[in-house]
């Protein structure tokens, strides 16, 4: 078989069978050893001067490839144009969205830099995989350097409507350069159908065919859908071990009889925690029934901390729940509990299976895996239910789950109640469904069909066909 190399920013290989890494980490390790290949990507680390210089490890059978970029690299590309103007954007975030010259330049700067040290590394039969929206034109870097080899590309947060993708300056050569892949993916329907539109408007001459093959200036590409999952069964099995027992034990015995609802969510304006605040609060001022009978745990680590905005709603998510704290609490009982820091996944799985209601709300999310976690996590015999954005990835696949408007305190707060007051066989019948595809389209599945995808040269190969 072909060798795989997987490109992405980071560089994050599971140990075999690991459970608290995370379910990208697992699938693309497991195919990596299969293939024998390399993972290549930035360590993380910096140097004075950058010089390609690689640094090989092997971490359970995976063997990486990365290297250490200048901090005017990190902040140009990384803070720069990858988060302060791409993940903004793509996220619906314009009001937030810096466009910076320079940081355009360092996201080009260091693509084709990832392009020229990866290079010496592909061999001939080699299929590459490249991941996420930092690297978006590293495929047109390497065929600028004659690399012929079939090279996929995924998307791991939503593509935006046409009409705000416009708003970036070089809209249209980050799009062209995507020409450059054989395979592109997206989690969902919605964003492909995104990306389709707007090749159809802006891009003169490019003819979309059958199964979303495109064509322009005599090249074809496929457009997918190919949502991830979770590594289902070792998440499931994760569950019963002794720390997520313990962590169970604990939430239990710390709620004393009152019905928890959980929030499990990086520390990021796109997860719509403001809102979700909001909406619970109206839920509290609603259902004054319930005050000393439901609490919310929101664990939220904080990330990118040395941008300004993420800085700004730490601030105000601090502010909001200690408003909402002051004014519903009493000694005995807070209705937020709010957590700044990280949980390993085996704990998560035991905080999950103790919670009544997964809240999930994010405002624009490309998937948002916590939701097949907590479901993941349940008792089949008494399972929570599900309160899931109807704008996650997610939501496409998870029909069973309580769809709600996050930008609505009313709709939350509606959500919340009907959860609480859900009898258990009604419950038990919307989990076993949305089980049902958290199984069957787990992380393996994913990585299976997209690289059974890459791998078939012909649109109509057999593997091509049995993929779809």
């Amino acid at each position: 078989m072909s060798r795989l190399i997987v490109i992405s920013n980071r560089v994050q290989p599971a140990a075999d069978g690991a459970g608290n890494q995370g379910g990208l980490a697992v699938a693309l390790s497991a195919a990596l050893r299969e293939s024998n290949g390399i993972w290549f990507g930035w360590s993380g680390g910096e140097t004075d001067h950058f010089t390609g210089h690689i640094n090989f490890q092997r971490h359970d059978g995976v063997a990486t490839a990365t290297v250490d970029l200048e901090p005017q690299d990190v902040e140009e590309y990384y803070n720069g144009f990858a988060n302060r103007t791409l993940w903004p954007l793509f996220h619906y975030r314009i009001d937030v969205a810096e466009f910076e010259r320079g940081f355009a330049e360092g996201y080009e700067r260091v693509n084709a830099r990832f392009a020229e040290t990866v290079q010496p590394l592909i061999e001939p039969d080699d299929i590459l995989w490249v991941h996420d929206y930092h690297l978006i034109p590293l495929g047109a870097e390497l065929r600028a350097r004659g690399v012929t080899n079939r090279i996929g590309f995924f998307l791991h947060i939503p593509w935006p409507p046409m009409q705000l993708l416009l708003a970036l300056p070089n809209h249209r050569e980050l799009v062209e350069a995507m020409f450059a892949y054989d395979v592109i993916g997206f989690h969902t329907r919605d964003w492909l159908d995104s990306f389709l539109d707007y090749v159809s408007a802006e891009l003169p001459g490019a003819v979309i065919g059958a199964d979303d093959i495109i064509t322009l200036n005599g090249r074809s590409i496929r457009a997918v859908a190919c949502p991830i999952g979770i590594d289902t069964q070792a998440f499931r099995d994760s569950a019963n071990q002794p720390n997520a027992l313990n962590a169970f034990q604990r939430m239990r015995i710390s709620a004393n009889g009152r019905e928890m609802i959980i929030g499990v969510d990086r520390l990021d304006y796109s997860k719509g925690l403001q809102e979700r605040f909001l909406g619970y609060e109206r839920f509290l001022a609603s259902h004054p029934e319930a005050l000393g009978r439901v609490f919310l745990l929101q664990i939220a680590p904080p990330s990118r901390e040395d941008v300004q905005s993420y800085r700004e709603i730490r601030a105000a998510l601090d502010g909001l729940s200690g408003r909402i704290n002051g004014e519903y609490a009493d000694v005995e009982w807070v209705p937020i509990r709010y957590v700044n820091k990280g949980y390993p996944r085996d704990e998560l799985a035991g905080i999950y299976r103790a919670a009544r209601i997964g809240l999930v709300t994010p405002l624009r999310d490309g998937m948002n895996l916590v939701a097949k976690e907590y479901v993941a996590a349940q008792d089949p015999e008494d399972p929570g239910v599900l309160i899931l954005s109807r704008f996650a990835g997610a939501a496409e696949q998870m029909g069973e789950a309580l769809l709600v408007n996050p930008h609505s305190a009313e709709d939350v707060a509606d959500a919340i109640a009907r959860a609480l007051a859900m009898p258990r066989a009604e419950r038990i019948r919307r989990w076993r469904a949305l089980m049902d595809g958290v199984e069957q389209e787990d992380v393996l599945w994913w990585q299976r069909r997209f690289t059974a995808l890459l791998a078939a040269p012909d649109p109509e190969a057999p593997a091509d066909r049995a993929a779809a």
